[in-house]
Formats: C-alpha cells, sequence, structure tokens
C-alpha cells in the first residue's frame, strides 16, 4: 500500500509543480495540499514529501547550473546557502 500511496503523491506533486508555472503561483501546492490533507493526512505526508524532494533537486539543479557557468566563463562560483550546511530532508 505505502507504494501505491507514493506512486499517487507523486504524481499529484509532479503535476501541481507543472500547474503553478501556468497559474504563476510558486506555493499552489500549500492550497492542494490543504485539499488533499482533508481527506487524507496520509496522501498528504507522501504529497508534502514528494514537494519538497522535487524543488530541493529543481535548486541543486539550478545551482549546479549555476557554478559550471561560473566556472567557465571564468567567474567567481556561486556559494551555497548557508543553512544547507545543517543538513534537511
Amino acid at each position: 500500500m505505502a507504494d501505491f500511496i507514493q506512486d499517487l503523491a507523486d504524481g499529484l506533486a509532479r503535476d501541481v509543480l507543472a500547474g503553478q508555472k501556468e497559474l504563476k503561483d510558486d506555493y499552489f501546492y500549500e492550497q492542494v495540499s490543504k485539499v488533499v490533507g482533508a481527506s487524507s493526512p496520509t496522501l498528504q505526508e507522501a504529497f508534502m514529501t514528494s514537494i519538497r524532494i522535487r524543488l530541493a533537486e529543481r535548486r541543486a539543479r539550478d545551482f549546479l547550473e549555476k557554478a559550471i557557468n561560473a566556472k567557465r566563463s571564468g567567474s567567481t562560483l556561486p556559494e551555497a546557502p548557508r543553512d544547507a550546511e545543517r543538513g534537511g530532508h
């Protein structure tokens, strides 16, 4: 059952993050989370975990791209956010 819930949650997270661009609302996922949580706190937690992981991956890829571009152009490499040193998910 856990795989089923995670698959549903991750699919929803993927769709919501894609839809946010069209809606021009970077925090629309919070509203979706409330809707999901009203019916299933279990699905809500899995959804929010998928959202956090996907947003973290997106930020990491952006950082990587900036670092590579800086290296290639001879610019100063970007610094990682300080709170990244404390850990996270």
